[in-house]
Parts: C-alpha cells; structure tokens; sequence
C-alpha cells in the first residue's frame, strides 16, 4: 500500500478547462488537497458521492469564522477569493441566519413566481435574437453570442427582479466578472469590490427614495421595519449575490450548452425530432459541462474523514461540480459523453451543479426557465447556427470559479422569424 503523502494540486487562477485537471484528480481518488492562490492550503470535493454527502453533512459550515487561516489573521485584504469568504449573505451564513436571509427573498424564486415570468423572458428573448441577428449582419455574419444574447437575458432578468436601473447593468457584469476572477491582483480586486458595493448601494439608495415591487424595495422594507431581519451590511450583501449567481451561473449554462449542440450535432438533431426535449439538454450541460467548476467554500468545524481523506478543521473547501458531473463512479464509463437521452435524470445520480443541501441553489428553477426558452428560441429561429471558431480555439474565463469562455463567436445563418 502506497503511504506517500499526495502532493497537493496548485489551482490555476488562470483557469482554463477544467476537465483534464479533474480526470486526473479523480484517478487519484474523491478528496484531493489543494494550493489555492496566495499559497493558502486547501482541499476540494470532486467525486459524486463525497460531494453529495459534504454538501449536506452537519458538520461543514459557510461562515467564514470557521476558516482557521482567515481567523488567524493569514488572509490579506486583497486576496482574489475574499469575497467568496466574506460577503454577508446566506451563501456564508449557517443555521437560523441562513434561513432568515434565505426566507427573505425565496419568494421571489419560487417555481410559481419564475412560472409567471415566462411570457417576459420569452418577449426579452425574442428581442435579444433580433440583435444578434443585426450584430452578425452588421459584422459580416458572426455575432458574439455571449454579449449578445447569453449575458443580457439573465443580467436582464435579474435587473428586472431586482429593481437595478439598465444604466447600471453593464458595469454591474464588470465588476462580478472581477470577483469571481481568481487571477486578479491585490488592489484590483479591493478596488472591484469596492466599486461594486458602491454600486449596488446606489442602487439601493435610488429603491429607497422610490419603492417598487422589486426584490431591493421589498429587503429596504424588511431592513427599516424590522431591523432584526436584515442588516444594511445584509442587505448589500445580499444583493452582491444576488446579481452575481442570478447572471453569471446562467450565462455560463447558456454558453456552455450553445456550444455542446453546436459540437454534437446528433444530439441536436434527437431535440428537434422530439426525440429530446430542450430540458434534458440543459440538465446534460449542468453535468457534463457545469456553469461552475469550483465553488468557495465550506469549513469543517472539525476534523472531518471523507472517502477515506481527512480534511482538517477549519480548511477551505471548493465544491468541485464540474468533475463531480463527470465522475464515472456515478454517471457510468461514458461520463465523459454528452448525451442528452442520459438516463439517471433523478435520483442518486442526479448532477451535483445546482448544489444539494440546505444550500441548493435557491435560482435554480429561474435558471432553468431561463436556459430552456433561450436554446429553444435560439435553435428554433437559428437552425443552422454554428460556431466561428473551433471549440479549442476559444478563449477561457481566468478563473477556477466560472467554467466557460470569454466569448463565443458564431455564425447564426439565415433567420426563421
């Protein structure tokens, strides 16, 4: 038996694709340690089952009071990953002040509510396909399909929802690229946090002055009437989350889905044969290709042993989705196969991609509606959309966070509609 200490896998904060790194990790077993940007110890999660069941074990945590190296006073104020640690929201609260936050605005993504948005999305889609239809004439036939329509659906709806002017929006999409970017450096990412927070209190300043029936107005209103529900500190914060996971999640879905029916023509073919439906693709693109490779992070209160690993007290753990959706120990030998008629769509091998737990992610039916009426609507009016460049010539996000690419050049064809 092998007793050799594994050496530790150094994340890229350049990111890339993440598939070879995780195949190789996963090979090697469900838990692997890690070395983390400004060369802080870690750990993550990789396999199906070791994911599922950290994910929702009582003793791991999100508050950062449990992260031994930041209580230590080990972190500094401009490390690219802070943010992810520190925010005050529920994505880093536990027990009765993750449910206070999460209650809080749960109502505005339950499956009736995002149900009742189904017309607008399908109107805002409808006009985001006739701009990339004029972007790639205006261009001589390719259009970036993730300025044009990827980003400004899901920024656009949770503009909506959130009450955040459309003069904001675009530096909002900046600013959260930079946050979730883990190769920035110390004072960039201060000065993006910064600005960001600056932003979105401006935001709630002007929904202060003049309530609405958005999701900022309604949070004011629990802050200023019942102040024990939600802090100001809560309420930016909040809202930091908010429009981070409420559009770069689903713009990376969109992309990343864009791009596997345009590389498995097949399986194109099985969804516009009704062989397949649009929702089976997006659930496919959670597993095979997930919107996030890495999430920060989780503490175990202590020491915690898990598929035979023990992950320290207080380490910082990464929720690894993208190599839990192509672990063959649970989506079979041909995990690394997009295929839309995968069977196992519930159940115990059921994607990781949303979350499990208490912390499942509380978007996850707007983002599939989301998802579905954009790559129906797109393929519908778009049949013979392809991509301008070859999938390896397309440029990555600089993160280990976000899983997709920086832009996605296409050529729509002739437009039905």
């Amino acid at each position: 038996m092998d007793t050799s200490p594994v050496t530790p896998h150094r994340m890229d904060p350049a990111g890339g694709c993440p598939h070879a790194d995780n195949a190789r990790l996963l090979a090697r077993g469900a838990v692997a340690p890690v070395v983390l940007p400004g060369e802080v110890e870690g750990m993550a999660v990789l396999g199906h089952d070791a994911l599922k069941e950290f994910l929702a074990h009582p003793d791991v945590a999100k508050g950062a009071r449990h992260f031994t190296a930041l209580s230590e006073g080990r972190i500094a104020a401009g490390w690219p990953l802070l943010t992810f640690a520190t925010v005050r929201g529920m994505t880093t609260a536990d027990g009765d002040d993750h449910r206070r936050l999460r209650s809080l605005v749960s109502k505005a993504f339950t499956a009736r509510r995002v149900e009742e948005l189904r017309p607008w999305i399908e109107e805002l889609t409808e006009g985001l396909l006739d701009g990339l239809h004029r972007a790639a004439e205006e261009a001589g036939g390719v259009a970036d399909l993730r300025r044009h329509f990827a980003l400004p659906l899901p920024m656009g709806v949770i503009g909506e929802l959130l009450g955040v002017d459309a003069a904001y929006r675009d530096r909002l999409h900046q600013l959260s690229n930079q946050v979730v970017a883990t190769d920035i450096g110390p004072e960039q990412a201060v000065a993006a946090n910064r600005e960001l927070v600056a932003v979105l209190s401006a935001v709630a300043t002007a929904r202060a002055e003049e309530p609405g029936t958005d999701l900022t107005s309604a949070l004011i209103a629990a802050r200023d009437e019942e102040g024990d529900r939600l802090s100001q500190e809560e309420l930016i914060g909040t809202l930091v989350l908010m429009i981070i996971a409420g559009h770069e999640t689903t713009l990376n879905l969109i992309t990343n889905a864009v791009r596997a029916l345009c590389g498995h023509r097949d399986q194109l073919d099985l969804v516009t044969k009704g062989e397949a439906s649009w929702a089976d693709v997006v659930e496919e693109t959670l597993r095979w290709d997930a919107p996030v490779s890495y999430f920060p992070f989780r503490y175990p209160v202590r020491d915690l042993t898990l598929d035979g690993t023990v992950i320290p007290r207080g380490t910082p753990v990464l929720a690894g989705y993208a190599a839990a959706g192509r672990d063959r120990a649970a989506h079979g030998p041909d995990a690394d196969r997009f295929d839309v008629t995968r069977p196992g769509r519930t159940g115990a091998a059921r994607h990781l991609s949303l979350g499990h737990g208490a912390h499942y992610c509380l978007g996850a039916p707007l983002a599939r509606l989301e998802a579905t009426i954009a790559l129906e609507r797109l393929f519908t009016r778009f049949p013979d959309l392809e991509l301008a460049l070859p999938e390896g010539e397309l440029s990555r996000h600089s993160s280990f966070v976000g899983n997709s690419v920086r832009a996605l050049p296409v050529r729509p064809g002739t437009s039905r509609g």
